[in-house]
């Protein structure tokens, strides 16, 4: 979309906050819940202690949450600096820093925590990214990232979905198997297909009712692909032609590569 930032997020902010209830809605531009972002940093071992790395923040909600919640010391990163502006004008105080950073590179650590909320979806090269979080990491330090699984959109598909050079499926295996390469063992896996279809589903009913006023701010066009995304993407995890899950893993202190019986095992319990 080509709508002005700052506009979009301000025209989108009611619905948002009808979707998720004021508990829950933190800035976030994503399916998840504050208590499903708060849940991933504790399984990525966040403490106040900890130095975090958040790739392609956006305006910096959950990155926020974070900071307030751990007292960590976090550094936001994303391509865009009308993004960054307004984390940084919503940052307020908090132990937190916004860049502008294109991704990758990574921003050179070591880090204990590397963070990707729902955008692993826009790298159509996966492999190079792993390996530059796994480079940006410490001995011991956890990327922690969504990810939404599937077979790459076939070209009905590509054509439905709005921007859809920013939509690159990749299989759960394929993607532990990168994991695998980059050196990075899986320590925690969690399917949310279901909260967030849930989420989709909110969202999708929520700008809907929101339509007239979203309409008058960003424009009709704008409008109308931010309700076919998300009618996709609830169809896409309803149906299973999308899965959506959660995930830990951590850099080995001795650097070896991770435990393959149990990559094995997590691909088949998530199968």
């Amino acid at each position: 979309m080509n709508t002005d930032r700052r506009r979009f997020d301000d025209a989108l902010q009611p619905a948002r906050t009808t979707a998720y209830g004021a508990d829950e809605f933190v800035g976030q531009e994503s399916f998840m819940r504050a208590r499903d972002i708060v849940s991933l940093a504790v399984h990525a071992g966040v403490t106040s202690n900890s130095s975090v790395l958040d790739l392609c923040c956006g305006v910096g909600g959950p990155g926020r949450l974070i900071a307030r919640r751990f007292g960590c010391d976090y550094l936001g990163v994303d391509c865009s600096a009308a993004a960054v502006s307004i984390a940084r004008e919503r940052a307020d105080g908090l132990n937190c820093r916004f860049e502008v950073s294109h991704i990758p590179p990574v921003p050179a650590g070591p880090y204990d925590t590397v963070l990707l909320l729902e955008t692993m979806l826009a790298f159509s090269a996966k492999e190079p990214l792993l390996n530059a979080v796994a480079a940006a990491l410490r001995g011991g330090g956890r990327f922690a990232f969504t990810v939404e699984e599937g077979e790459p959109l076939t070209d009905a598909e590509r054509r439905l979905m709005p921007n859809a050079d920013t939509v690159w499926l990749t299989p759960l295996s394929e993607l532990l198997t990168t994991l695998d390469r980059a050196g990075l063992r899986v320590r925690w896996l969690d399917e949310c297909s279901q909260a967030h279809q849930a989420t989709a589903d909110a969202l999708l009913h929520a700008y809907a009712s929101d339509a007239a006023h979203i309409a008058a701010q960003v424009g009709r066009d704008a409008l109308d692909d931010l309700l076919q995304a998300h009618l996709l993407w609830r169809d896409w995890l309803k149906s299973g032609r999308v899965r959506k899950f959660t995930v830990v893993a951590e850099k080995p202190h001795d650097a070896k590569g991770p435990d393959r019986a149990v990559l094995s095992a997590q691909v088949r319990r998530a199968s």
